[in-house]
């Protein structure tokens, strides 16, 4: 195993293994306010009083639990004093054991965050749910090229929401290749609901639906074909969830339409959010100064979803 030297390298290596923080640093610090640029993982990670700088004595602190690591005192860290290096799905890198989802047999598996519990793999608990993780397993592997697929714990995120808030009709705005609605579909299995997804590309839409039937879930999904900014005007609500991960321009336009139809308690998620290019300032700066509104923005090993509250 490839040895890496104690010092500012490990360190850096250490922290860009951050599996999630919360994207809610204090207000009124240049660069990370509630609008500012997402937090810098070797920052979030070494900045232990959160003023924005690294100072020595955080620096030599981080120095100094490097070396508790150093388990053998050769003042190296070896790949097996850090960690297994994460799978697709949080587990085992790839080639060994355990690749991708079902890596592992379903045990402990690294989630690869400094100071984060291990994450296992999601498990299925009957054969229809086995055979939609292996369909979504073999999409992260084979198709996400030119997708622009959520990332997997995004995906877990989305059908762990959809079924806490026992939603009944999502709506999702931005299907690619159907992978984080098939995730939506997952919960929607468990609740009786429906998924209603849209996207304007031709090609994504015929691969979506492909994958929905193999999955086994088309006959809970109905695919919309044009252009969202015209077609979510006519659905009705009540709305239970909304993802949107389509034109970043067009995010504040999406929530206008939708927050009308989303039921008190339901919830709103946006993908991408520490983009900060298009509206999605316009949209953050509105789900956050509406007292009708909470809004939490999660950052994902470096993408970010952000969740709204509609207050009951």
């Amino acid at each position: 195993m490839k040895k890496l030297a104690i010092g500012l390298t490990a360190v850096c290596a250490i922290a860009l293994l951050a599996y999630a923080t919360v994207a809610q640093p204090p207000a009124g610090q240049p660069g990370r306010g509630a609008f500012g640029p997402p937090p810098n993982p070797l920052l979030t990670a070494l900045d232990t009083n959160r003023d924005g700088e690294i100072s020595a004595a955080e620096i030599e602190a981080a120095v100094a639990a490097l070396k508790k690591l150093d388990q053998n005192n050769d003042g190296k860290l070896s790949g097996d004093e850090i960690g297994p290096r994460p799978g697709r799905f949080g587990g085992p890198g790839t080639g060994g054991p355990g690749r991708g989802m079902r890596g592992g047999e379903g045990g402990p598996m690294r989630g690869g965050a400094a100071g984060a519990s291990d994450q296992a793999a999601p498990l299925g608990k009957t054969d229809d749910e086995k055979k939609i993780l292996a369909v979504l397993d073999e999409m992260d592997r084979n198709e996400r090229a030119g997708m622009m697929n959520v990332p997997v714990v995004d995906g877990r995120m989305l059908r762990l929401l959809t079924e806490v808030v026992d939603a009944k009709h999502a709506v999702e705005i931005g299907s690619s290749n159907g992978y984080s609605g098939i995730w939506i579909a997952l919960a929607l299995r468990t609740t009786g609901g429906k998924l209603t997804t849209h996207d304007i590309d031709a090609g994504r839409t015929a691969l979506a639906k492909k994958n929905y039937a193999r999955a086994g879930v088309d006959k809970i999904v109905t695919h919309v074909f044009g252009d969202a900014h015209e077609e979510v005007t006519k659905l009705k609500g009540p709305v239970d969830l909304v993802f949107i991960d389509a034109d970043k321009e067009g995010y504040p336009d999406y929530l206008k339409k939708m927050l009308p139809l989303v039921r008190p308690g339901g919830l709103i998620l946006a993908h991408n959010v520490n983009m900060r290019d298009g509206g999605i300032g316009e949209y953050l700066k509105a789900v956050t100064t509406n007292p009708d509104l909470e809004t939490l923005l999660v950052n994902v090993r470096g993408s970010s979803l952000s969740v709204t509250l509609k207050k009951r």
